[in-house]
């Protein structure tokens, strides 16, 4: 058993009040656990799995827990909203995203040939 911590952003009801059936709301949309099995927590992670569909183009979810077999000894899962990639990077977890044109590239050194 481990402390377990799932964040929401712009999730709708029906998942924050399945979170809140399984885990407590410590702060709008953060939930903890900080006891839950990994069965429970594979469980809760396949429901969200299943609604993701139901979330909008600015929602997420994200769950977090103790592993010592992951980059700095933390366990990650994500869904929807920041879409970013996370990496291991010599053992601490990385999030990359790429470019947009939003970004200001004026600032970036040209790339060496």
């Amino acid at each position: 058993m481990s402390m377990t911590i799932l964040i929401t952003r712009n999730a709708p009801g029906r998942f924050r009040g399945f979170l809140a059936s399984t885990m407590h709301e410590v702060a709008p949309g953060v939930y903890a656990d900080p006891s839950m099995k990994k069965g429970v927590r594979e469980r809760v992670w396949a429901v969200m799995l299943e609604w993701q569909g139901e979330l909008p183009s600015d929602g997420g979810v994200i769950m977090f827990w103790p592993s010592r077999d992951e980059p700095g000894g933390m366990a990650l899962a994500s869904i929807g909203w920041p879409r970013k990639e996370l990496l291991d990077h010599e053992g601490f977890w990385l999030a990359r995203s790429p470019l947009t044109a939003a970004d200001d590239l004026s600032d970036l050194p040209p790339l060496e040939e």
